[in-house]
């Protein structure tokens, strides 16, 4: 089992992908898939080169005229699970670590881009090397919140990626002028996607127009938030956007019908769910968490489906956290999904709803990657606290998880000696 990557338009780094320029080699040793398999990965850029059997991967072979490549780092994974590593597809970091601050918080630049550039390198250290925050815009907030976000985007150049989505809270009417306006400049600053929550407008339906107007003039994607609560409502809002499919994403849809699902799949619509309560700082009111069986329904449906965290210690989850095992756990934990479909909510399902590729432990394929202790995925899931993170070729965090335990408990173990007596 030894398969090298073919030359193509996955062949080698770009200086988009690469932009460090980090050096060309690192070699994985000894790492279990979640298949079960125990390999070596050596990847050469931000690409896995070669993935093969533990000890069977030296240095690349020579290119015609150049020496053999030998720099680099290898790294000792055993007793590690490698997987593709996951992403943040919903996240509202410009409130996060908001619940335990002052009212209002703080909302100068300088602490704005602090507390974006904290949460986004939380969600890094769990694994998280794609991240997408949505961010309000327009009202009292103007631009500022989003301009703190690109500073943080530029910040974290080469340890993640970082994605905005513009919510304007009003877009209809003469209310909403200010809205309009304000979206259409963010789309231009470099807002990733067109968002925010038709429900809280006057007019849903308008602002879903409007919307889809402004994401095709700037030929971006939507996210949009809805609780999915009203059928007929959320029918509307489905046909209207199907047309940009399949860059329409909703979420997190936790009171969504039963029987619903079908609107969604029909239209191709994908969607991210919060499985730590259900709500986030994008929808007014108390969260009331998932629907029971609501996951396994639109699984059943086959309706694309990712999960996010939604909340980081903000208002809406006072207690909320940015690990996205944690979000595959609940799922799994919960009877929702198995615990490979669980973790494929928040990897590459998490993924396709940032517009990204999808990722493989497989020659030619992005080296987007998470190394957690575990035997295996349902071991990790329950308890991988010790973490390596790759970002784009490179190693961009490790966190290790130390046990230690108090003397007193060897007093119930059998005393031994090194002699044999006793």
């Amino acid at each position: 089992m030894d398969s090298a990557a073919a030359d193509g338009p996955h062949s080698g780094p770009g200086p988009a992908a690469n932009p460090l320029g980090h050096g060309p080699v690192l070699l994985l040793t000894g790492a279990r898939l979640a298949d079960g398999r125990v390999v070596d990965v050596r990847i050469s850029g931000d690409r896995i080169q070669a993935v093969g059997t533990v000890g069977s991967l030296g240095p690349l072979p020579a290119l015609p005229g150049a020496p053999t490549v030998t720099t680099g780092a290898r790294i000792d994974l055993r007793g590690y699970l490698l997987l593709p590593a996951p992403a943040e597809a919903h996240a509202h970091y410009d409130a996060a670590f908001s619940a335990a601050l002052s009212t209002p918080p703080p909302d100068t630049p300088a602490d704005l881009t602090r507390r974006i550039t904290e949460a986004a390198l939380t969600s890094l250290g769990y694994g998280a090397t794609a991240q997408r925050t949505h961010v309000r815009i327009g009202d009292v907030h103007g631009l500022r919140r989003l301009e703190a976000v690109l500073a943080a985007r530029q910040a974290l150049r080469g340890l993640a990626e970082l994605q905005a989505v513009a919510m304007p809270r009003l877009l209809t009417g003469r209310a909403g002028a200010d809205g309009r306006a304000q979206l259409r400049e963010a789309l231009k600053l470099g807002a990733t996607a067109a968002g925010g929550c038709p429900e809280l407008d006057p007019d849903p339906a308008g602002y879903v127009q409007l919307l889809l107007e402004a994401a095709r003039e700037a030929d971006c994607s939507v996210d949009l938030h809805t609780s999915a609560a009203d059928t007929a409502q959320l029918a509307r809002m489905a046909g209207a956007l199907a047309p940009l499919r399949p860059r329409v994403t909703l979420g997190p849809c936790g009171a969504l019908a039963r029987g619903a699902s079908t609107v969604l799949a029909t239209n191709g619509i994908r969607v991210v769910c919060l499985p730590q309560n259900g709500c986030c700082s994008g929808l007014e009111g108390r969260a009331t968490g998932l629907r029971p069986g609501l996951v396994r329904e639109l699984a059943a449906a086959r309706v694309p489906l990712a999960a996010g965290s939604g909340a980081l210690r903000d208002p809406s989850n006072p207690v909320g956290r940015a690990d996205p095992l944690e979000s595959a756990y609940l799922l799994s934990a919960t009877g929702e999904l198995d615990p490979a479909a669980a973790y494929d909510t928040v990897a590459n399902q998490a993924r396709a709803a940032l517009g990204l590729a999808p990722v493989r432990v497989d020659a030619g394929f992005p080296a987007e990657l998470l190394a957690v202790r575990g035997d295996s995925l349902a071991g990790a899931l329950a308890g991988g606290h010790s973490r390596l993170v790759v970002h784009s070729g490179r190693v961009v965090s490790r966190t290790s998880a130390v046990r230690e335990f108090a003397d007193t408990v060897a007093l119930a173990l059998p005393r031994q000696s090194g002699s044999g007596g006793g």
